[in-house]
């Protein structure tokens, strides 16, 4: 059985921790609520660290000459300072993070899609949105980690990539700096990798193999930036097709006739969006075991985070790549 690491999570407070928001509610994640028993999380609620009591005035982000202020929807205070000023010196002082989950929409936490207003009072929205003032701090500090809002993570395919990408960093900086490490890590995400982006795996395989001699410290800095832009977006299906393709080639000479064709047959389904990824993915590792194929095993695309998270419920909200 595959032993996973336990990330370190930023998490807004109002989410499954505490009665904090404006009105003294709380806000429920079956995702968070599960994800407790796997990750460490470090919890936060800028608005409160900033003095705003429980329940307080619901704040709003208002453009102003330019600039995006976080005011009191309806007496206007300003408390945009307070708010620039604890996010800089929060963020600077954390250690260790390997990713964030963030209240959608906040207008402190809100990674986007966060509604913006031409002034205080009881007005209507303008078209435009932005980030949270905390979140843009998050984003424009840790962008290449694994960054989400508790609505965004019902969907499917945002939810795994944001698993995927938490664990998989994660397990990269609790590597070692030796070479065999860095070699034996990207050897069991070869088809991971290659289901992100094929061009970038071989980028990471080529300073993998440092024919340029450089120190282990520039090989693990250099492959550590290869990682990020790896993970920039989600794996698409035609990528995971080539990947399973790939794979089913190991057990061609194995296979009865009509294996075969029912492994393409789900193929087919999961290419339109019929069935998930889990269903072609159980499907191979069944026959890893069966023909006892010890590389295939070891490959992190079969298990990229803890299977008790495995959760293929989607509510399709979130726009992904595909």
């Amino acid at each position: 059985m595959t032993e996973f690491p336990r990330p370190r999570v930023v998490v807004s407070k109002c989410i499954e921790f505490d009665y904090c928001r404006y009105n003294g509610s709380i806000i429920s994640s079956q995702f968070v609520q599960k994800l407790k028993d796997y990750v460490d999380f470090i919890t936060v609620c800028p608005e409160v660290e900033i003095g705003l009591g429980i329940p307080r005035e619901a704040v709003r982000l208002v453009t102003r000459d330019d600039k995006i202020l976080l005011l009191n929807s309806m007496n206007g205070e300003d408390h945009t300072p307070e708010m620039n000023s604890f996010s800089s010196e929060y963020l600077s002082g954390l250690k260790n993070i390997n990713g964030f989950i963030l209240k959608s929409r906040s207008p402190s936490c809100g990674i986007k899609e966060v509604k913006l207003y031409g002034q205080t009072g009881k007005v209507p929205a303008i078209s435009s949105k932005s980030s949270g003032i905390f979140a843009k701090y998050v984003l424009d500090r840790f962008n290449y980690l694994a960054i989400e809002d508790e609505g965004r993570l019902t969907n499917l395919q945002i939810r795994q990539h944001f698993l995927t990408k938490l664990y998989t960093l994660t397990n990269f900086e609790m590597l070692e700096h030796k070479s065999g490490e860095l070699v034996t890590f990207h050897s069991q995400n070869k088809y991971l990798f290659m289901a992100y982006n094929q061009s970038k795996l071989k980028i990471a395989g080529k300073i993998v193999a440092n024919h340029q001699h450089n120190s282990i410290e520039e090989v693990f800095q250099e492959y550590r930036q290869a990682l990020y832009q790896i993970f920039q977006s989600t794996s698409r299906i035609g990528s995971n097709i080539n990947v399973l393709m790939h794979i089913l080639g190991y057990f061609s000479k194995h296979l009865s006739v009509n294996e075969k064709a029912h492994f393409l047959e789900q193929l087919e389904f999961y290419r339109s969006k019929r069935i998930p990824l889990i269903v072609l993915t159980s499907i191979l590792k069944s026959w890893s075991l069966r023909f006892d194929m010890a590389y295939l095993l070891q490959q992190t695309y079969f298990d990229p985070f803890p299977a008790e998270l495995m959760d293929t419920s989607n509510s399709g909200k979130g726009r992904v790549n595909i």
